[in-house]
Parts: C-alpha cells; sequence; structure tokens
C-alpha cells in the first residue's frame, strides 16, 4: 500500500482535490520562509547592528524573541499544515490559525522595543 493510501486508512476520509493540497503545501512552506527569516533577522540584529549606548543587552533582547519564533514557527506550521489537510479529507471548515495572531504580537513587540532603544535616552 501506498503512503497516500495508508494515511487515508489511517485518517479515513477521502482525498482531497489535488489543488487545495498543493495551496495547502504552499502556505506551510510560506510559514517556513518566514521563520527561516526571522532567524537570519535575529542573527543579523546580534551581528550586525551597533550596540545601542547604554543599553548592552539591546540587541540580544530584540534578537532572542525572533530566533526562538523563528525555531518554533516550522513546528506549528507543520502541525496546522496536517490539521488542515485531515480537515479537507473530512469535508470540514479548515480549523483557525493562531500562527498569524503570533507572529504580529511578537513583531510588533520587538519593533516597539527597537523604538524605544531608539528614540528614548538611556
Amino acid at each position: 500500500m501506498g503512503n497516500v493510501q495508508q494515511e487515508q486508512a489511517k485518517d479515513g476520509g477521502s482525498e482531497p482535490d489535488v489543488r487545495f493540497t498543493f495551496a495547502n503545501e504552499r502556505t506551510f512552506l510560506a510559514w517556513s520562509r518566514t521563520a527561516l527569516a526571522l532567524v537570519i533577522a535575529g542573527l543579523a540584529i546580534v551581528q550586525v547592528l551597533p550596540p545601542f549606548a547604554g543599553l548592552p543587552g539591546g540587541r540580544r533582547m530584540l534578537a532572542l524573541p525572533l530566533i526562538v519564533l523563528g525555531a518554533l514557527l516550522p513546528g506549528g506550521a507543520y502541525l496546522e499544515w496536517r490539521r488542515n489537510q485531515r480537515a479537507m479529507r473530512h469535508g470540514r471548515r479548515l480549523p483557525r490559525s493562531s500562527l498569524p495572531r503570533v507572529l504580529v504580537i511578537v513583531v510588533t513587540v520587538v519593533a516597539l522595543a527597537a523604538t524605544a532603544f531608539v528614540v528614548l535616552p538611556v
């Protein structure tokens, strides 16, 4: 039995339209690229950005949340891909994703902190 057939037998349901499966995969890959960009941005902050005067750990404070989110995001994206695939197989509505909300919160907090580090005298 092939991998697709094994997955169907284990999961039940029927194979969704291949276009929806590919769209689900593209979304997963987009989240993976976003994760990679977050890690690279965090590393660039630590390695390229000059230190903040009077705030020796400022670069790490900005970089660490981005790197951690970049490390965790692919796992969340995979779980979301799997949930979406299962929902499509069973003809159910796609579940809501918390990934965009988490991304917006972390990036906004980091951006506000960066603004404060640049604008406010320390």
